[in-house]
């Protein structure tokens, strides 16, 4: 699959395929947030975007690529909650029948939201069975499309959409783009905002930011192959659980990302009681791990960086116990 890699024409295409179906997300600043980085941030608020995160960009990319007959057949997927609510939402928008794989361990409110979009839902344990395995399965049953959550070119293009909006941003604001934070879990976004990029701002360095345990795209950079993680680390970031990065994305990202990031929980809760204290944002942990690598110091040295928010779906009671353990953050 790596030998049909999307281009930054592919996610332009897919930035004119969705504008009349999604409004771009704000690009935000923040003193506070300048002061503690040591620079100029430029926030791109994903958290705000449909179903609470960027994954109906590439979701919705994928649906609108399919031709009738595809459509009419239905679309099976797996996720840990994000890029479920993305494909439920974008099914019931055009009209498909959804069915989602989930780990029976998802915050309550990605299955819910999966579930109130009218997609059926199917649990697994994410420690004993083969979630692709399970897709694959139902997929081949009931012949409806597979659309994995981030190996896939038109979800990478999709979620490039992100990246070129925030280009576009800077570009319009006459500042030169230094490097982008995002968060990274199989590498899909991160792999769409690096083709985004890369002609309105061809140095600019792109960073994968990831969950301690789980910072595979990172160790992969540095050593050029896909690695693996080991064993079953505990972490906040359940949208970031990736075993290993995706073929497609690993492919894009081995050539154009700059490096990786690793951040403990304690960063990404920070990160999520920064948000909604200083940002009035709310954040899930996955979503605010590059914020948490920018408090951290990440940027410093830098004029101008970008960050990406990229998820929103945290249940109440986590949200509340981060707020409550980082009051100051």
């Amino acid at each position: 699959m790596t030998d049909v890699l999307p281009t930054a024409n592919d996610v332009r295409e897919a930035s004119t395929r969705l504008r009349s179906r999604i409004m771009p997300s704000p690009v935000l600043e923040s003193e506070e947030l300048n002061r503690r980085a040591g620079c100029r941030v430029l926030i791109k608020a994903e958290s705000l975007q449909h179903g609470g995160s960027f994954k109906i960009r590439g979701a919705l990319n994928g649906l609108l690529s399919l031709n009738e007959s595809e459509r009419r057949a239905g679309v099976v997927t797996f996720s840990s909650g994000n890029h479920a609510q993305g494909v439920a939402l974008a099914a019931r928008w055009l009209g498909m029948q959804a069915t989602i794989v989930m780990p029976s361990d998802a915050p309550r409110i990605k299955r819910l939201g999966t579930e109130r979009a009218g997609a059926r839902v199917v649990l697994y344990d994410r420690h004993t069975e083969d979630r692709e395995r399970i897709g694959a399965d139902l997929a081949e049953s009931s012949g409806a499309v597979l659309l994995p959550p981030f190996d896939h070119p038109e979800i990478i293009a999709g979620q490039g959409t992100v990246g070129l909006e925030v280009a576009r941003f800077a570009q319009d604001a006459e500042v030169e783009l230094e490097a982008l934070y995002c968060p990274c879990g199989g590498g899909g976004l991160i792999a769409g905002c690096a083709l985004a990029m890369e002609r309105i701002f061809p140095d600019c360095g792109i960073f994968a930011v990831e969950p301690e345990g789980y910072a595979e795209t990172k160790r992969s950079l540095e050593s050029g192959r896909r690695e693996r993680v080991r064993g079953s680390p505990p972490t906040l970031c359940d949208a970031l659980m990736a075993p290993t990065p995706g073929a497609v994305t690993f492919a894009i990202n081995l050539r154009r990302l700059a490096g990786g990031l690793e951040v403990t929980d304690a960063q990404a809760a920070r990160g999520v009681a920064f948000a909604a204290r200083y940002l009035k944002l709310v954040l899930e942990p996955s979503g605010a791990v590059a914020l948490g690598a920018l408090l951290g110091g990440g940027a410093a040295g830098r004029k101008c960086v970008a960050v990406v928010l990229s998820g929103a779906n945290i249940d109440p009671e986590r949200l509340s116990e981060i707020l409550a353990k980082y009051p100051d953050p």
